[in-house]
């Protein structure tokens, strides 16, 4: 079954809604690695119940649809497709406990052509159930490698934001754990494929791999601790390219640098141990 674009645009999606309270925040930062260094007491208010703030990017897991790649209706070989881009606008500080309410929309589908894949676009808006007001926005790319050339409209591919050939100004190394995948997962990412070792050779890993998420929270890690000296209100916007999976384990060193555009750095992510780019052009822009 091919990608109708027309059906696959107008495809509407139900409206989550997502309860989460203090132990949620706290497990969603011990997640991503925040609290590896005890004696660090900058990272004590997202780790710790008796001062807690919500890590900016847990915001990417509230309200999140789901697999929906895989329902019958979308024409997708779901199987053989990645996440391919995330991003994110901080439009004002979650509470530490509450819900959010968000509905997906597919804003656009770019036909790569024939043994090219294609790129679907989404966005949802995260509203405080109790306020009424926007907290982020959230864009996520899907790549469906074997869905190009399906012979509708198409939309134009985005471009991605560069990164300097010049040595970084920043460079952060952040450690993960052999059982951070299992941890992370318990934020409400059940993927077979960040668990199971069965699961993750069927998809051509040799091991269990890190969910993408993850490592976009470690990114946001890198970039917080290096730009902002971690305050929770610093970031206005996160966006990145996943280009290869970490496997829990390795470090994330995330290059950082700074431009003459105000307020924006460039970043991109390796894991250290196999000297590889597992995220690529980056994009963070800071509040002033």
């Amino acid at each position: 079954m091919a990608i109708d674009y027309d059906r696959l645009l107008r495809r509407e999606f139900p409206v989550e809604r997502h309860a989460y309270d203090s132990r949620d925040v706290l497990l969603y930062a011990l997640g991503i690695g925040l609290g590896f260094d005890p004696m660090d007491e900058r990272q004590l208010p997202y780790v710790t119940a008796e001062q807690l703030q919500v890590f900016p990017t847990m915001a990417s897991i509230l309200a999140y649809p789901g697999l929906w790649i895989s329902e019958p209706d979308t024409g997708l070989d779901w199987e053989h497709a990645l996440h391919s881009e995330q991003g994110m606008e901080f439009l004002k500080p979650l509470p530490a406990s509450g819900e959010i309410v968000a509905q997906t929309h597919i804003i656009g589908i770019a036909d790569k052509g024939p043994g090219r894949g294609a790129l679907i676009y989404t966005e949802r808006t995260g509203v405080d159930a109790a306020t009424g007001q926007a907290c982020f926005k959230v864009s996520h790319t899907t790549f469906a490698r074997r869905d190009g050339g399906y012979g509708g409209q198409s939309d134009p591919a985005r471009g991605p934001h560069p990164v300097p050939e010049r040595a970084p100004d920043d460079v952060v190394d952040l450690p993960t754990v052999p059982q951070q995948a299992l941890l992370y997962r318990l934020s409400g990412d059940p993927n077979p494929h960040n668990a199971f070792p069965k699961a993750a050779a069927a998809s051509g890993f040799p091991r269990p791999i890190l969910h993408g998420l993850c490592t976009y929270g470690i990114a946001g890690h890198a970039v917080l601790r290096a730009c902002c000296e971690y305050d929770p209100h610093g970031l206005r916007a996160l966006d990145v390219r996943l280009a290869a999976p970490v496997f829990p384990g390795e470090t994330v060193r995330t290059e950082i640098w700074r431009s003459d555009e105000n307020n924006v750095v460039a970043f991109r992510s390796r894991a250290v141990e196999r000297d590889v780019i597992v995220l690529n052009n980056g994009r963070a822009v800071l509040n002033g």
